[in-house]
């Protein structure tokens, strides 16, 4: 092939980012080359992805000996080590931002998990971030909980970049997508530029799968009739596909429609959908599952670098989104009748969420005010 799998996506509307963050390849390379390459056009970060880079090697060692000198905390320590890295990513990815005209080369930074049920810790949190940052395309990531719905309206009332993730079920991106366009309302009425403003709201996809799979394997074991449990084993791998598709269908609803069309002509952006958690984590099921079956237009998909390998490798690149999207709403209901309820696996994997990106910020925090001592 003339351009590699990863960059023909762009071709189907859709714009791949990176779900990692690692010095070395800011200082590498490695991630211009990936822009290059691969067509890459983000950066998304977390905790959990910071816990893994600086623990996982030495390239942190001498700036952290350097902070605990000066007689830093570990919170202090952590917020130097993550904006300069941050700062980097984005004078990196500024490139494709300029070139897209603002309309992409983001990178994303996590708020202090500590606070994602605190709406007014979170907005200043988020202000205090933007500035320290200060580059033009930085996105916060502001936690999907029903506490952070104000926290994304205020952002966006106020002109910045907000990346909504923990997102599970369609009725969440509703709400959240309405926060985008109450905030975009509230800006409008100050007569304040729309067309700067960019948000993704960012749909977890594998984790649906991993909780519901583990649901109708139980069922299937309890099941005697054979035909029963068989019919139950063939909705194993499919909760998460048809949850992006009646997700992406509210999408189209909410932004394509006519009722955008008025904050469309004061140059405002639709707010993409963002497939995350997208490394497959069944291998029974093919590594590239979670990006073969969601290609589609306004949408972006934040990748693993080993899900980038194999996607150029054996990816198969056509639009795959909106088929059959008629018959997921149904799909989810045979998944409700045989016993699953899906609101309560919504629920569990957003508090599973925010506690694990938690958990990754406090063992860091610990681990770096340990080399105090």
């Amino acid at each position: 092939m003339d351009t590699n799998r990863t960059k023909k996506l762009a071709e189907f509307g859709q714009r791949i980012w990176l779900d990692n963050i690692q010095r070395s390849d800011l200082t590498s390379g490695g991630l211009k080359r990936l822009i290059d390459e691969d067509g890459l056009s983000g950066l998304t970060s977390n905790p959990t992805i910071f816990m893994k880079a600086i623990t996982g090697g030495k390239e942190y060692d001498e700036q952290i000996r350097t902070l605990v000198e000066q007689g830093k905390s570990g919170t202090e320590i952590y917020d130097r080590l993550t904006a300069d890295d941050i700062k980097e990513a984005c004078r990196i990815m500024r490139e494709v931002f300029d070139r897209t005209g603002g309309d992409d080369g983001f990178v994303s930074i996590e708020l202090d998990p500590r606070i994602a049920y605190d709406t007014g810790k979170s907005i200043d949190e988020a202000r205090r971030i933007f500035s320290e940052i200060g580059y033009p395309n930085l996105m916060v990531k502001v936690p999907g909980t029903p506490e952070s719905i104000p926290v994304i309206r205020k952002l966006i009332s106020e002109g910045f970049n907000v990346n909504v993730t923990l997102i599970f079920s369609p009725n969440q991106y509703e709400e959240v997508a309405m926060a985008y366009i109450e905030g975009l309302k509230e800006r409008a009425a100050q007569d304040k530029d729309l067309s700067q403003v960019n948000s993704v709201a960012s749909l977890f996809v594998s984790r649906i799968d991993a909780k519901v799979d583990k649901r109708i394997d139980a069922l299937a074991e309890r099941e005697t009739g054979r035909d029963v449990r068989e019919g139950i084993m063939e909705l194993r791998g499919r909760a998460a596909i048809e949850v992006v598709k009646v997700t992406y269908g509210k999408f189209k609803e909410i932004f394509l429609g006519p009722s955008f069309e008025g904050l469309k002509e004061k140059g405002a952006k639709v707010q993409r959908p963002l497939w995350a958690s997208t490394g497959t984590k069944d291998p029974a099921y093919s590594d590239v599952k979670y990006v073969d079956s969601l290609i589609g237009p306004y949408t972006v998909n934040t990748l693993p670098p080993a899900t980038i390998d194999a996607f150029r490798d054996h990816g198969v690149v056509r639009s795959t989104l909106e088929e059959n999207m008629d018959h997921s709403a149904e799909t989810l209901e045979k998944i409700e009748a045989a016993g699953i309820d899906m609101k309560g696996i919504y629920q569990g994997l957003l508090d599973e969420g925010v506690k694990a990106f938690e958990k990754s910020y406090l063992d860091l925090i610990a681990a770096l005010d340990k080399g105090e001592q």
